[in-house]
């Protein structure tokens, strides 16, 4: 599920200029090669959709699309989205894909206080427009890693299972 984000790169310290598609839209910027993308995300474009959390790639509360592959924000570098497509959930929520799963949160009571809810949203809603029928076994794996604090997973469990019958 996840793209690659493993090219090497240059150092730490180095200015690059960067061209890439965001929500669509082609940018470019320049900044530090080792600038984390949720920080480019928040503080140079103001997207605060994804959320800083444990900032290791375990909470998935700053989840967006990487070349239209879930990835966690958190553990992207600047040198690493040249030429690349990054959507958010400023994209995704404005588009009419997100509708079935942000019912199916809703409906269900897997939101409370909405700090992780971007990153359910991006996780589920890329799941459930894949071309293969996903069953509610994989969405499950797929949600491991979104952590909820608040809501105990049994609404988010409900909503898998509204979204993900099979």
């Amino acid at each position: 599920m996840n793209a690659d984000i493993s090219r090497s790169g240059p150092a730490p310290d180095t200015t690059l200029r960067l061209a890439l598609q965001l929500n669509g839209q082609p940018v470019a910027l320049e900044c530090r090669a080792d600038t984390r993308l949720l920080t480019l995300l928040r503080e140079h474009w103001c997207l605060t959709g994804a959320k800083p959390g444990c900032g290791i790639g375990r909470c998935g509360a700053c989840m967006v699309w990487l070349d239209e592959v879930p990835v966690n924000a958190c553990l992207v570098m600047a040198y690493q989205l040249q030429g690349r497509s990054v959507r958010t959930i400023e994209s995704v929520a404005a588009d009419v894909v997100s509708l079935p799963v942000r019912q199916a949160l809703a409906e269900q009571g897997a939101v409370q206080c909405g700090y992780c809810t971007a990153g359910v949203v991006m996780t589920l809603t890329w799941l459930h427009r894949q071309p293969a029928a996903a069953c509610r076994e994989q969405a499950r794996a797929a949600m491991c890693g979104n952590l909820c604090r608040c809501t105990g997973y049994t609404g988010l469990e409900r909503a898998v299972a509204q979204l993900f019958p099979g």
